[in-house]
């Protein structure tokens, strides 16, 4: 997982839709009372609340202090961890893995895929939607063009999203024991917040894409791609982003 520092404050007020969106995948977990369920890159706590609230006992981890903290003071009742996603302790302890808008952002996907299965009970679910094939590409596309048109693409990091096809994940599940019910792929055009919006998505979801660069040469790539972006993604005030969400539901074996 690239190194972001998560400002949780912006998270809360402007990237709210991620677990707006997020919670339109707890139908395909229709999480039930009494099981235990862990929420795996929880954030601060939005959607390991609404599971609550079915009945079910939730344990929520995310990699990030800062977004763990929120989550504690939001929902005090339920169990947070701050957790690095590939090295899961557990055995066998959970009916259900649930998790949204996280796997994309991790680079050891075979840790990942095995820590959930053992994580599971037998005929326990993995219910999960991040980002699919395609996801975002107009913006990395301006971002990659921005840096070219300023003599900067060396500089440029443009290896730090997991965004797979429906046979590529399948295919990763099925090889650590899972059997894949459900896998959806589909567009999601996503509103961003303000005029200032598209500029703000940059700075909260892709600083890892900048890592290598000055802070001026960043926020001359950052302003030029906004500018590329601003004639076909900026409409009657209203920023949007291409969104390609993969959605899966699959069961241990």
């Amino acid at each position: 997982m690239p190194e972001i520092v998560w400002d949780s404050n912006l998270y809360e007020k402007q990237h709210h839709f991620v677990s707006d969106y997020g919670a339109d995948a707890l139908q395909w977990l229709a999480p039930k009372p009494g099981e235990d369920i862990l929420d795996l890159g929880c954030g601060t706590g939005q959607l390991a609340a609404q599971i609550e609230a079915s009945g079910a006992e939730v344990f929520a981890i995310d990699a990030s202090p800062d977004m763990i903290a929120v989550a504690k003071a939001n929902y005090s009742e339920i169990g947070f961890e701050v957790m690095d996603a590939t090295k899961l302790p557990y055995n066998e302890i959970f009916d259900a893995v649930f998790s949204n808008a996280t796997f994309h952002w991790i680079e050891d996907q075979d840790a990942l895929t095995k820590g959930i299965y053992n994580s599971l009970r037998p005929n326990g679910r993995l219910v999960a939607e991040f980002g699919g094939k395609g996801n975002v590409k107009s913006i990395t596309d301006a971002i990659a063009n921005a840096a070219k048109n300023l003599g900067l693409s060396e500089k440029l990091n443009n290896n730090f999203w997991f965004f797979p096809s429906i046979s590529q994940y399948a295919t990763l599940l099925e090889k650590h024991g899972f059997e894949v019910e459900q896998v959806w792929l589909f567009d999601r055009p996503t509103n961003l917040y303000g005029e200032n919006g598209m500029y703000d998505w940059i700075n909260q979801f892709a600083p890892h894409a900048f890592k290598n660069l000055t802070a001026d040469e960043a926020e001359a790539i950052k302003d030029l791609a906004v500018q590329i972006l601003k004639p076909t993604h900026y409409k009657n005030g209203q920023w949007v982003a291409d969104y390609k969400r993969l959605r899966v539901k699959a069961y241990k074996n």
